[in-house]
């Protein structure tokens, strides 16, 4: 197992009715800015529910965050939160409105240049809005970690500090209800392949971070159909389950002491920066075909996945892993996500641009060894066609 420090002290209120815990969460005489996206949190009732909890305070509301937060929309709250003072942020919404409430917590306190510098060229966040989420959609676990994505004339970038991760979050399972079924399927891949990059590395004898990953995977390969099943999807242990595995696939705990790949995420990021694609959805093309390259780098880690996860011992090795690449995408195409991108009508005329956008970008040594050249993700991206 590698050396690490781990840290995570974002509070988690976990269960049914509890939003009314934003009330001892924020402090009485707070000026809060509640931050959402497209409105549905007003028809769904739960918009009511968190101003009920924040009482007396002082609020207002910021709304229009979009799928992959536009720099250019969530600098338009810097004037309100000016305005009215506001020293705390609320988002209400998935991981683009959690994530856009980071970049505004950092933005409404950077004074060394603009706001795009903190992204763009990584300038130093040395303060921020205190901000606590209230998730809607489970996805992407960053209701309790340091990292977001920020989009802007199709660029879609990561960034991370540790001043950005909410203080506390609240993970009420029946507020996904509501949620549609392409907002379900993309929340368990979303999952499911932050699971993957974290695992389906190389071997360093982490055994606890191993049996963490696997039943995290195994639980949501479990779920994940059953909530899309029209006799099982509004039953609240299958979206519990589902919110809290993907709450743990990304808050730092089975990342802890072990190799980290995201190749398939930084192909994604680009393929939703340019063709505007569902993060998941770039996920389950780009992932499997990361396994299929990769196979022999990530070979002793596949045979693990392939019999802990998939159960798979008959055959050689080689056909043994070659099981476990078709289940995972048979299990993609279940929660109804394409796994080719000539799925989403890309073909290899799209290939150049996807690599010029990856290199602008510096991602030319992408992989847990840092090994994957951009002539290695052509071939990735060759192999997802």
């Amino acid at each position: 197992m590698l050396n690490f420090s781990f840290h995570n002290p974002t509070s988690i209120h976990f269960g049914v009715g509890q939003i009314e815990k934003i009330d001892k969460e924020i402090p009485q005489d707070a000026k809060v800015l509640v931050i959402y996206g497209g409105g549905s949190i007003k028809k769904n009732g739960i918009f009511d529910q968190v101003i009920d909890a924040l009482g007396g305070r002082e609020w207002a509301e910021f709304s229009g965050i979009e799928p992959n937060p536009n720099y250019d929309t969530l600098i338009k709250s810097l004037p309100l939160i000016n305005d009215m003072q506001v020293d705390y942020l609320l988002a209400v919404g998935g991981g683009s409105v959690i994530d856009g409430a980071k970049f505004i917590a950092a933005a409404a306190k950077f004074e060394a240049g603009e706001p795009w510098d903190i992204i763009a060229k990584r300038a130093k966040v040395s303060q921020a809005l205190p901000l606590g989420a209230v998730l809607t959609l489970p996805a992407t676990g960053s209701e309790s970690n340091s990292s977001g994505v920020v989009t802007r004339n199709g660029h879609k970038l990561p960034f991370t500090n540790k001043l950005l991760r909410p203080q506390f979050a609240v993970l009420d399972p029946q507020v996904t209800l509501s949620l549609s079924d392409r907002q379900i399927s993309n929340g368990i891949v979303d999952a499911f392949v932050h699971v993957m990059e974290q695992y389906l590395t190389y071997d360093v004898n982490a055994k606890v971070q191993d049996r963490f990953s696997e039943g995290l995977l195994m639980t949501l390969i479990e779920e994940g159909p059953k909530a899309l099943n029209s006799e099982t999807k509004d039953d609240l242990d299958v979206r519990a389950n589902a919110m809290w595995s993907a709450t743990l696939a990304l808050n730092g705990l089975i990342a802890a002491g072990v190799p980290q790949d995201w190749t398939a995420h930084m192909i994604g990021h680009e393929l939703t920066g340019l063709y505007d694609i569902d993060h998941a959805r770039t996920l389950s093309i780009t992932f499997p075909a990361v396994m299929k390259v990769r196979r022999d780098v990530k070979r002793d880690k596949l045979l693990q996945y392939a019999e802990r996860v998939w159960h798979v011992v008959d055959g050689n090795e080689d056909q043994r892993i070659d099981k476990a690449i078709e289940l995972t995408e048979n299990f993609f195409k279940t929660m109804n996500v394409p796994t080719r991108l000539s799925e989403i009508d890309l073909d290899a005329t799209h290939i150049d641009t996807i690599l010029e956008k990856l290199q602008q970008h510096g991602m030319v040594a992408l992989g847990e060894r840092r090994e994957i050249t951009p002539d290695i993700t052509r071939i990735i991206l060759e192999a997802a066609l």
